[in-house]
């Protein structure tokens, strides 16, 4: 989620850092070839309000550090008011972007 500046890319790497924060694979490595981390296979889908030519896959791509690393996009997401405009804060209306995240792991 990005409060303000409505950011796809701010609130797509919270979400994308949310989804795999709360993880664990221990097991991963015997169930790769070679038991190698690196030939994981790592999509992440992402659900994003607006602005979607403004999401810079590489930074997504970025978050994950082992592995072979999609992103797919889907028009999705939610933009609600956050009730506020700060200009400190780079804001260019009163919207919140919500992205959603999943990260799927496979080989």
């Amino acid at each position: 989620m990005d409060v303000h500046g409505q950011d796809v890319n701010v609130a797509a790497s919270r979400a994308v850092k949310d989804a795999i924060h709360y993880n664990s694979m221990p097991g991963i490595r015997s169930m790769l070839p070679g038991g190698d981390i690196n030939n994981m296979k790592v999509n992440i889908k992402l659900a994003i309000p607006q602005d979607l030519e403004q999401l810079d896959p590489e930074q997504i791509k970025e978050l994950i550090p082992y592995g072979k690393v999609t992103v797919e996009v889907e028009t999705d997401g939610m933009a609600t008011t956050s009730g506020i405009f700060l200009d400190d804060q780079q804001d260019k209306n009163t919207l919140m972007y919500v992205v959603n995240a999943a990260v799927e792991v496979g080989y």
